[in-house]
């Protein structure tokens, strides 16, 4: 079962220039490969020709020529590859047909008319092997990012297709799911033979698990092993960072492998660097025994929490440990059944829309929900005037985080990274006391990220309040100050991020885990061997 790519150029219908160009690659059966480059790089597109996607439901202009097991997609329409190739896209949501996670897992093999007793084997197999039979009879809707992520794969899983083709597989997952699913992906590869093609911006997930590295550039693609591709690549995790900072030879790719060359670092290093003493500051943000509830299941249990000037909070937890429904609780226009709210004097679930938002100004993890108008240009200008702002500001901000962008795009045209980089600068462009982020790395690149985080930064050192959930561990050992977990609703560990993080393996970042407690980051590193 392989795949190639023959001499491929895409290009969409109006657009500047192609998004692929001369695209020559093969992937042979029983390989798990990862796709990785900057935001908009063209990632989405690449894998979108693997059933047919691109061009078929594209449009746009293919030359060249995409192979699957003998199959052109030239001359096949995605439903005839269904049955070979698996596609799990960004955002499960848009996905779905049905309402019912099982319903759902059952769908595609409906199509495919297997019989009632063997959609029941899969249907209970891939329950267990995704670990959501807790989830059976739940709507889908109900559900949170991460569950329906894992739903999403588990309706492609049952189909039993020879390719599986994931975009952004783990961005909505937290890092036990995230290393579940990649543990689970990896079996399937060497068990069953399954292909797998993933992009993934947090590499640091996926390095360890992959056999092969394709790097997506200004719409050209280089491949080869991992390790040998990490050597150059423009993107990296943060231990190969550090391999390259330290001028380690071969350069590790996990965390483990890393551990065995720390000694003598370490001795160079000396103590971690110390942290300064937290500043009393008034808190922007205070709530108290805030409750949440769905029917009869409690998202939210009795959590108080604030939000200091000038202070990054992040808010982490297992998916489904409700801290999205924490952020809309607080930002007002979410549900709250118990509890009290209180930013600058006032309850922001009292006012009117656009007062509750120049009090916290909520970034949500579906990004498309704040897009509705026609172009990018609109919807900056469109925030230019809402903020009272200078015009320019929004897109100012915009290429900070995803340069290039083409201002006569819709927004629903852009990849998930571009779309989440606009919504985060028209939210910004208002500059509101509090900034609430439901996970605002979703689909940016590393430098895309550390453009968020030197804003992010930037609002802190002007007196906002910066409210962050995430699963993103290495964005949080960098920008956060204060780090409150979450666990069945409720707060179950919170304090200075150094002391949190080192609590808990699972919200560790790669420098943590691999030189110990007190070292966060890699530029942590940097400095002390200046």
């Amino acid at each position: 079962m392989s795949i190639e790519w023959r001499d491929v150029t895409f290009q969409y219908a109006g657009a500047a220039r192609p998004t692929l160009v001369g695209v020559d690659l093969h992937v042979a059966e029983a390989e798990l490969v990862l796709l990785a480059g900057r935001t908009g790089s063209g990632k989405t597109t690449l894998l979108r020709t693997i059933n047919g996607l691109v061009p078929h439901f594209s449009g746009g202009h293919l030359t060249g020529d995409v192979v699957v097991s003998g199959r052109s997609v030239r001359d096949h329409q995605p439903r005839e590859l269904a049955d070979l190739v698996g596609f799990v896209g960004q955002d499960p949501l848009t996905t779905f047909v049905t309402d019912v996670v099982e319903e759902e897992l059952a769908y595609g093999m409906e199509q495919l008319g297997l019989d009632p007793q063997t959609m029941r084997r899969r249907v209970e197999e891939t329950l267990d092997l995704l670990g959501i039979a807790d989830l059976r009879r739940r709507a889908l809707r109900t559900l949170s990012g991460g569950q329906q992520q894992r739903v999403a794969i588990g309706a492609v899983l049952t189909m039993h297709p020879k390719v599986l083709v994931l975009d952004e597989p783990t961005s909505a997952l937290d890092p036990t799911g995230a290393e579940d699913v990649l543990g689970t992906l990896a079996r399937l590869v060497e068990d069953l033979g399954l292909t797998v093609l993933l992009a993934e911006h947090r590499m640091e997930r996926v390095i360890p698990f992959a056999d092969r590295l394709l790097v997506v550039e200004d719409g050209r693609v280089t491949g080869g092993p991992t390790a040998e591709m990490l050597e150059s690549s423009p993107v990296a995790p943060p231990v190969v960072e550090l391999g390259r900072l330290a001028g380690w030879q071969p350069l590790p790719v996990s965390v483990r492998e890393a551990r065995r060359r720390t000694p003598a670092l370490l001795e160079t290093l000396g103590t971690p660097p110390a942290r300064p003493p937290a500043v009393p500051v008034s808190a922007l943000l205070q709530a108290r025994d805030v409750v949440v509830r769905y029917g009869s299941t409690v998202a939210v249990r009795e959590v108080s929490l604030s939000v200091g000037a000038g202070r990054v909070v992040a808010l982490m937890g297992r998916n489904g440990s409700g801290k999205s429904s924490l952020l809309w609780a607080l930002q007002g226009s979410g549900r709250r059944d118990a509890g009290q709210v209180d930013v600058a004097g006032a309850d922001p679930s009292t006012l009117s829309a656009d007062r509750a938002r120049a009090l916290v100004g909520l970034v949500p993890q579906n990004a498309t929900d704040l897009l509705y108008l026609e172009t990018v240009d609109e919807e900056c200008g469109a925030a230019d005037a809402q903020a009272g702002a200078l015009p320019g500001s929004c897109r100012l901000l915009l290429d900070r985080f995803a340069p290039g962008i083409d201002g006569d795009r819709h927004p629903r045209d852009l990849s998930e990274g571009q779309r989440l980089s606009l919504v985060l600068a028209i939210v910004l462009t208002a500059r509101p006391s509090v900034i609430a982020l439901d996970e605002p790395t979703r689909g940016l690149d590393y430098r895309a990220k550390q453009q968020l985080a030197d804003v992010v930064a930037g609002l802190a050192a002007d007196g906002c309040g910066v409210l962050v959930a995430t699963h993103d561990v290495e964005f949080v050992a960098q920008v956060a100050d204060e780090v409150v977990v979450m666990a069945g609703g409720e707060v179950v560990s919170a304090g200075p991020s150094g002391r949190v993080l080192a609590e808990s393996p699972a919200f560790a970042p790669q420098m943590s885990k691999i030189l110990g407690e007190g070292w966060l980051t890699v530029d942590q590193v940097r400095a002390a061997l200046v």
